[in-house]
């Protein structure tokens, strides 16, 4: 089998084992998206996609035109960079994801009417290094935006909670789990502590599946805080994070690539032929998850 790596980065622990893994018997190939070449024929088998930059969106929608397996797809890893799109969808599934209002800028939700109380800024647009901030006072806001005016973010009322994060990752059918302090955590996040599936509270498991499925995803991790007596509010959901650390994760990676690879859970949406390529669910989902709405501020 042929399996392409679509990263700039193929020395992540994750893939690297995972190639590792595959190497003996396999041929991996890894596409830097960030100096695209053409690609050349025969396709892969499959094609893992790790990048999120638009050069690596760009290049999976490609693949998939000329009927390539992409894991995940272009539009569902996209739609997770959209925390309003994001939220739209999340939402109209009945997920308990947090209720999230857009702004255009900082500068206009810094000038607008104050806060109803603590709340947590995001940038719109996830990406490394973006603006995630626990807000407590209108002077604090004023601060951010004056260090981001122009940032489009997406605000949510501050949800009390046991100052944790769990982070739960899914590789297929597999599930993953660790806790980690809140980066809003004024002790800042420190390490991600294993978490056993059996420790979670009631339901989450299946509360985990359920996003893949809303979001046409395969290799997805969702961030959930405990609200008190295990209800669970979802405040963030990635297409294909790191997942470090997690014993079992890079075989499970590889074991999907490979299901994949022969053709097995041909009725998942990520790996249909070129006919449905650019029409599959996910779109369809998409469609209910506008850029602006009635979250959306002006």
């Amino acid at each position: 089998m042929r399996i392409g790596l679509i990263t700039s980065e193929p020395g992540h622990p994750l893939l690297s084992l995972t190639t590792a893994l595959l190497a003996p018997d396999h041929h991996v190939d890894v596409l830097d998206p960030r100096t695209p070449l053409p690609v050349s024929e025969p396709l892969a088998d499959v094609y893992l996609l790790k990048a999120r930059t638009p050069h690596a969106l760009a290049l999976a929608r490609v693949l998939e035109q000329r009927r390539a397996c992409v894991i995940n797809s272009a539009t569902a890893t996209a739609l997770c960079q959209d925390r309003t799109s994001m939220a739209a969808l999340a939402l109209s599934a009945d997920l308990p994801f947090a209720a999230t209002r857009t702004f255009t800028t900082l500068a206009r939700l810094a000038s607008g009417p104050a806060l109803s109380g603590p709340a947590v800024v995001k940038s719109r647009h996830s990406r490394r290094h973006d603006v995630v901030a626990r807000v407590d006072s209108p002077s604090h806001l004023r601060d951010l935006a004056a260090a981001h005016p122009d940032e489009p973010v997406v605000v949510q009322d501050f949800a009390p909670n046991d100052g944790w994060d769990y982070k739960l990752w899914a590789i297929g059918d597999r599930l993953f789990a660790g806790l980690r302090r809140s980066e809003l955590s004024p002790e800042g996040r420190g390490p991600t502590r294993a978490l056993r599936l059996d420790d979670l509270p009631p339901g989450w498991p299946a509360l985990v599946h359920r996003v893949g499925e809303v979001f046409s995803l395969d290799v997805y991790g969702v961030d959930i805080i405990d609200r008190g007596h295990g209800a669970p509010l979802i405040v963030d959901i990635n297409a294909f994070p790191g997942i470090r650390g997690q014993s079992g994760a890079p075989e499970a990676l590889a074991a999907l690539a490979l299901s994949r690879a022969n053709g097995a859970d041909t009725d998942r949406l990520a790996c249909r032929g070129a006919g449905d390529a650019g029409r599959s669910g996910q779109d369809r989902l998409v469609r209910r998850a506008p850029e602006s709405g009635p979250a959306t501020e002006p």
